[in-house]
């Protein structure tokens, strides 16, 4: 009786190994929080210091159309305001999309609905090319291409927010055209099947059944591709004209969030008002990042409860 008492009370080989798996992923989540908490504590602790310790106002901050922190403005304090950043990255990301999506839905609904076979063949080993492009090479083609194209088609110095909608669009195109395949394929067959023995047509069956029920997937797809599209640097930074000036036209030079953070961090000293900004704009940028994020997740439930 010793001996199955003590037998039963044992862990078995495998129930060891089990708890040890958990401990690890355990120790792998609980370092992943880690990070990211430290990530989140590091960037808020040197962008608050704009407003906590040099006293910079955030209306002025976020509302301010003059941005030169070296110069003190009519008010005494630094020229820092943020307003010409945040409005040219916003612009560029929604009509980015905007063209975008239109393009994506379409690829999608080839590859899924019309010809999934010749889509298999020829539209995913594209949209898998362009996904493994660099950045760099994207701002180089729209330095090369796109800006010249657009100062001999629309006039001005081809540098502006239009020349960063076209790489931008290039470049999250990729992304949502993937998601809304993925969002395409996840609507249950018996629902085309449905519609097709009511008699609707093939085109009536995807576009009054097939993209409606995706709808919460397709949005999921844009938001995505609008987070990547707000946190691009390096190829915005090339096209865009890198000027903090209110966007007042298309294709006149502008700056986003990341073009005028990768260009003066490196050219300021840890501390100083200059680097503190930068710092604070680097937080626009996270805590965007968070409601892209959170965004995606409602959009998430709500197709869930569906």
């Amino acid at each position: 009786m010793e001996d199955v008492k003590k037998a039963l009370l044992t862990k078995s080989k495998r129930a060891k190994m089990e708890t040890r798996g958990k401990i690890i992923s355990f120790l792998c989540i609980a370092l992943i929080v880690l990070v990211v908490l430290s990530i989140f504590y590091f960037v808020a602790s040197k962008g608050l210091a704009t407003f906590f310790t040099d006293k910079i106002n955030l209306l002025d901050f976020l509302f301010g159309t003059e941005w030169n922190p070296s110069q003190l403005g009519a008010n005494g304090k630094p020229m820092v305001g943020a307003l010409p950043m945040i409005t040219g990255s916003f612009i560029v990301t929604f009509l980015s999309a905007i063209v975008a999506t239109p393009f994506a839905i379409g690829a999608a609904v080839f590859m899924t609905e019309i010809s999934p076979k010749q889509g298999q063949k020829i539209l995913q080993p594209v949209i898998e090319l362009l996904v493994g492009i660099p950045s760099v090479v994207y701002g180089f083609i729209g330095l090369s291409v796109i800006v010249p194209a657009v100062r001999s088609i629309f006039g001005g110095t081809g540098f502006g927010i239009l020349a960063g909608t076209f790489v931008l669009f290039i470049m999250i195109l990729p992304t949502v055209t993937t998601m809304t395949v993925d969002a395409l394929k996840a609507v249950p067959r018996h629902y085309r099947e449905a519609s097709l023995a009511l008699g609707a047509t093939r085109w009536q069956t995807i576009y009054k059944v097939v993209l409606r029920a995706a709808v919460p997937g397709i949005l999921t797809a844009v938001v995505f591709g609008m987070a990547r599209a707000f946190g691009e640097a390096l190829a915005i930074q090339m096209v865009i004209g890198n000027a903090a000036l209110m966007p007042n036209s298309l294709v006149t030079p502008a700056s986003t969030l990341t073009s005028i953070l990768t260009m003066g961090i490196g050219n300021t000293i840890m501390g100083t008002v200059e680097n503190n900004v930068l710092w604070s704009l680097a937080l626009i940028l996270l805590l965007m990042s968070l409601i892209f994020n959170i965004v995606i997740r409602l959009i998430g439930k709500k197709g869930a409860l569906k």
